[in-house]
């Protein structure tokens, strides 16, 4: 049990200074850590490692699917739906059986079956290594977020090819049976995954003002979702998605700000320890797979590994172009069409509502502008055929492929060859692919959204929120919780604050000049809080004040830190 803790200790300090470090290397952490953890199996008196495969698929990846999940924006995810699911769909199965048959051909000993089984495991990329570079480098946020919905739903049609092809293995399975199976287990998965998500967000606002209460829940909402889906046969993997998507939606309107800020802490912390974990035990578990392999099969095993690792490669290649050819066609029709729907708008909104139909009329407003911001959205950020070669380097695989290769019937034929082969891929793909990424987007020369749009942008959207506070200041009707009015001084200061910051927020977005009486003025602010910090120190070290008192302070000074910066 010692033994255990301590290599949990050391894996948790390794994944940290990896973290750290990566960044300034140039390389993803997850690249990194396989490296690692092969150089630790070497290590004279390295111990036997090996995690049961169920507990990496039920333990590991639910968290790591929720913590993504959570922070992926809704809005984005729905205008990319369309090749989000084409990537996490129609390419998984093109790969699945275009390897699966590739495989079937080099050891046709095992069936077709079983070579379908490790088409599927081999499969789904993860995404945390193209996306951790690509937030770096600054691709566009379209790019980094197909890159994440991929990584999202493509482990359920992974895992459910996957669970039918094992099936397959020992009985016979039609295409329409199979095909049925899948249609059940994602419209049951993402009805579980919507009522959880639902219910707990429902919960959670009921007991707002308590973030430990709320964080517990957290904890325990992506295997909510993910242990009812399986036990019925259904996707666990999209009930979690489904579940997360959710919440990172409603938090904004449910949550309190304290709850947010906390969840969104402790979720990133455990997708760091969990998502890098997994990629350290994949490097460190490789020696124990290679020796499974016998002598002269050694050679054999990684030269197919390769192969597939080629076919896959080249299989995504094939798929991106048709794809990115479809994306240019939608930015040119959307530009098209842009002008025509935004006089229709105007004149829509010109005309007003109809009496008594003014709800409907609000309702319609609403839906045409976000109907007008994803025609925008789809002319002003389309993919370039650089954006599509980014894509298709982007094929790395890790955890899935790691936990399901070893759940892989124990009875199957040349089982720890494929084994291998899989890990094979999963490491030359981390360690090529993942490794060379931020090469090509350099060469490539993709930049992300220019910074000065995005500046003045931000400065418009914080116009609207001041503006919008001024308003409801201005209101006359606006009165206390306990009915009675405001002070009439209070107000008038109120309203001369909010009226001068929102003067000044353009200023505050935009300005650039570093000795600006603006940045002047955010520095002197920061002083001022490292001053209360130290005095709050010094008053901690001197032992007058209670722990309980000293602890309230800190909550406050942290709280105005935070809004200020």
């Amino acid at each position: 049990m010692q033994e255990l803790a301590l290599l949990a200790v050391a894996a948790v300090l390794i994944i940290v200074a990896v973290s750290y470090f990566a960044p300034k290397l140039g390389v993803a952490a997850p690249v990194l850590l396989v490296l690692v953890g092969m150089a630790c199996s070497q290590l004279p008196g390295a111990p036997h490692v090996f995690v049961e495969p169920e507990w990496i698929l039920t333990v590991v990846l639910p968290p790591i699917l929720y913590s993504a999940a959570v922070n992926v924006p809704v809005v984005d995810f729905r205008r990319n739906f369309a090749t989000i699911g084409s990537l996490s769909v129609l390419l998984v199965a093109v790969s699945a059986f275009g390897t699966g048959l590739l495989l079937w051909w080099l050891l046709p000993e095992i069936g077709f079956a079983a070579a379908l089984a490790l088409g599927a495991v081999i499969s789904p990329p993860d995404a945390v290594a193209a996306t951790s570079i690509g937030k770096k480098l600054g691709l566009p946020p379209r790019l980094v977020t197909i890159l994440e919905g991929e990584g999202l739903v493509n482990d359920a049609t992974a895992l459910v090819l996957l669970r039918t092809a094992v099936v397959a293995i020992t009985a016979s399975v039609t295409f329409g049976r199979a095909l049925g199976d899948f249609a059940f287990a994602v419209v049951v998965g993402v009805v579980i995954g919507a009522v959880v998500g639902i219910v707990s967000v429902w919960v959670r606002s009921r007991i707002q003002g308590q973030p430990v209460l709320t964080t517990a829940i957290s904890y325990v909402v992506p295997f909510l979702a993910f242990i009812p889906a399986e036990e019925v046969h259904a996707s666990g993997v999209l009930a979690v998605v489904v579940a997360g998507l959710i919440t990172g939606h409603l938090s904004a309107r449910k949550f309190a700000a304290h709850d947010r800020i906390s969840e969104r802490t402790n979720w990133r912390t455990i997708q760091l320890l969990l998502e890098n974990g997994v990629f350290l035990l994949m490097g460190f578990e490789l020696t124990s797979v290679v020796n499974d392999v016998a002598g002269d099969g050694l050679v054999r095993t990684l030269m197919i590994g390769l192969l597939v690792t080629l076919a896959l490669i080249l299989l995504r290649g094939a798929f991106v172009i048709p794809l990115i050819a479809l994306l240019r066609h939608q930015q040119r029709r959307a530009d098209a069409f842009a002008d025509k729907f935004e006089s229709f708008l105007d004149r829509f909104t010109a005309r007003g509502p109809r009496p008594g139909d003014e709800k409907r009329y609000d309702r319609g407003v609403r839906a045409l502008q976000r109907r007008q911001a994803d025609v925008v959205f789809y002319a002003s950020e389309g993919l370039s055929w650089r954006g599509g070669a980014v894509l298709a380097w982007s094929g790395m695989r890790g955890v899935v492929t790691l936990a399901a290769a070893q759940t892989l019937p124990t009875d199957l034929p040349h089982r720890p060859e494929l084994i291998l082969i899989a890990f094979t891929v999963a490491i030359v793909t981390l360690v090529v692919q993942g490794g060379s990424l931020p090469l090509v987007i350099r060469w490539l020369g993709i930049r992300g959204n220019d910074s000065e749009h995005e500046r003045r942008e931000y400065a418009r959207l914080a116009g609207e929120l001041m503006t919008a506070t001024h308003n409801f200041l201005g209101n006359p009707e606006l009165r206390r919780e306990n009915g009675q009015e405001f002070d009439a001084e209070l107000l008038a200061r109120t309203r001369e604050r909010t009226l001068a910051m929102s003067e000044g927020v353009e200023k505050m977005f935009v300005e650039q000049d570093p000795d600006s009486v603006l940045h002047q003025r955010r520095e002197l602010q920061r002083m001022m809080m490292e001053a209360q910090q130290n005095a709050l120190l010094e008053a901690r070290a001197g032992g007058t004040y209670a722990s309980h008192t000293l602890e309230r302070a800190q909550t406050f000074v942290d709280s105005q830190s935070t809004r200020l910066f």
